[in-house]
């Protein structure tokens, strides 16, 4: 369906919608600039207007930037061109890496910066001479002038790509090491200045190696080439299976597709609960045990591991309970979002509801959760979808490992809805006549599109469990009428036409057009395309 373009609704609508689509596209536009430049930053050169070669491998050098601004260009250097260069001349990371304690550095030539003057002359000294000796061999070598390294315009472009420890990855490093978890997780113990083995607690990397360096921690982006690259270097001198320790082996896009994926991932052993009731108090930090003004919420904690590839998607500092930092009064160590705000954030992907929230933008969820109409408030029913009445077990006060039982119980008896009504009680088509006078009626095969929904989300349990009832799937088009086999018509409450004096209230025709239409558009349904009237409406003779 489309609009007709005498329709005072579309016109207004349809000028309001190509404004925000503009303004979505420069925001847009904006904001993943703003992104890349806060996650490249200076490891990555800044992508050309034409195609040239594309590497993994580019560094910026713009080391001395630290003490101050740049008197030239950031040099460009191609870093696996240089280590296939000195594996040629058997000479290995050494030739132009430091160590300490049976550590690289990951800085040319120096363990440390010092001052700009010294690293300047690191750079000019090893490189320039290093160029010069390869070209004395007869060999082809790098540049010897300044324009020639701190150039202002470059035709490659990077072809970098983030890496990280996937379950299937990290449980290969787990099987190739026998389980010696100790070969790269570590704590800094603040009394010795030492680091240690914590056994069982045990966490991601990110947790203290952040984007940036901080006071005895350096960056992520150090720790990684430091451990994994070292690592990898060792076990290949031994002539053992090990990972790449070239930019490319990690970073190319093309090199990433070509890692084994385990099919079969076993769990991890951390002693994490399989079920468990979410808390609502902390006594680490005295905190008294207050009479919940809603049920508890009953986790599936094991569940939720297989549908997520990291621990870090719910716990993005540590891997303790979300409530010893997101306190009930909010606290410091949680950035003083309270624990109701933590669930709830609908903007926050570490969010229950924020993660379903982002659910819905798949195709098959698109057509009911992203259209116009789902901005509308949900009742009070709603939040008995996660806040069920427990399923009691024993008698008396319950203990920790009982909560686990009452929260396996409370979640077993929910009922997952896989259908909705019969096929008797749906009707088979509806005639839309709103646009009678210029056009046919418009038959709308009902049944057909109710049972493709249906079908459409039948594996998905988190719609399973969340659509409660049988009739929960027809409020996406009855979006203001509540779950039943009939549901009021459009024009019970959309009039012809439109009232003025319910300006969020779109007329009878617009509301049929922008209903359906935003359906289509976020289902990805190709047919009837927008432009063309006739696809749906046939025009009277």
């Amino acid at each position: 369906m489309v609009y007709s373009k005498t329709d005072k609704d579309f016109v207004k609508m349809k000028k309001g919608c190509i404004l925000l689509s503009w303004t979505g596209i420069v925001v847009s536009v904006i904001a993943v600039s703003i992104f890349l430049t806060a996650v490249c930053g200076a490891a990555l050169v800044k992508l050309p207007k034409d195609t040239g070669e594309a590497r993994a491998d580019i560094i910026t050098i713009d080391s001395i930037k630290i003490f101050g601004k740049l008197e030239r260009s950031p040099v460009n250097f191609f870093h696996q061109k240089h280590t296939a260069a000195l594996d040629k001349k058997n000479q290995s990371c050494s030739a132009c890496h430091l160590s300490e304690d049976n550590r690289m550095s990951y800085l040319y030539m120096r363990l440390k910066n010092t001052t700009r003057q010294d690293v300047m002359e690191i750079y000019h000294t090893g490189c320039i001479a290093c160029h010069r000796e390869t070209a004395a061999a007869g060999e082809k070598s790098g540049p010897v002038t300044c324009g020639n390294c701190h150039r202002d315009k470059t035709t490659v472009r990077s072809s970098w790509q983030p890496i990280g420890l996937d379950k299937s990855l990290h449980y290969r490093h787990v099987r190739a090491n026998q389980e010696k978890c100790e070969l790269c997780h570590h704590q800094y113990d603040e009394v010795t200045q030492k680091l240690f083995y914590a056994k069982g607690k045990e966490g991601t990397c990110r947790y203290c190696h952040l984007d940036k360096a901080r006071e005895k921690t350096i960056s992520l982006r150090s720790a990684s080439h430091l451990q994994c690259i070292d690592c990898h270097r060792q076990k290949q001198s031994k002539n053992e299976n090990a990972g790449p320790i070239t930019c490319g082996g990690c970073h190319d896009q093309t090199e990433q597709e070509h890692i084994e994926k385990v099919k079969v991932i076993p769990r991890m052993k951390m002693n994490q609960p399989d079920f468990v009731l979410v808390k609502t108090f902390n006594k680490e930090i005295g905190e008294s045990n207050p009479t919940p003004r809603m049920d508890m919420v009953p986790f599936n904690h094991k569940a939720h591991e297989t549908y997520n590839d990291t621990c870090r998607v719910c716990h993005h500092a540590d891997l303790d309970a979300c409530v010893r930092c997101h306190t009930v009064q909010g606290s410091k160590e949680g950035d003083h979002v309270k624990l109701e705000q933590a669930m709830h954030r609908l903007n926050a992907s570490q969010s229950c509801m924020g993660c379903h929230e982002s659910h819905q933008s798949d195709p098959n969820c698109a057509g009911c959760h992203s259209s116009f109409e789902n901005k509308r408030q949900q009742d009070s029913s709603a939040c008995k979808n996660c806040h069920m009445v427990p399923r009691a077990l024993v008698s008396g006060e319950a203990g920790q490992a009982d909560q686990k039982k009452i929260a396996a119980a409370t979640l077993e008896y929910r009922e997952a809805v896989t259908a909705t009504y019969d096929n008797e009680v749906i009707p088979e088509t509806v005639m839309i006549g709103t646009l009678m006078n210029q056009y046919e009626p418009v038959k709308m095969p009902h049944r057909k599109m109710v049972v493709a929904m249906v079908d459409n989300i039948k594996d998905k349990k988190l719609a399973n469990y969340f659509h409660h009832e049988k009739g929960t799937v027809c409020q996406g088009c009855h979006h203001n009428s509540p779950a039943t086999e009939t549901p009021p018509r459009c024009a019970n409450c959309h009039g012809k036409p439109f009232n003025p004096k319910e300006p969020f209230k779109p007329g009878l025709m617009a509301a049929y057009h922008r209903q359906c239409m935003e359906c289509h558009r976020a289902m990805g349904i190709e047919k009837p395309v927008e432009t063309d009237c006739k696809a749906c409406h046939r025009e009277r003779g």
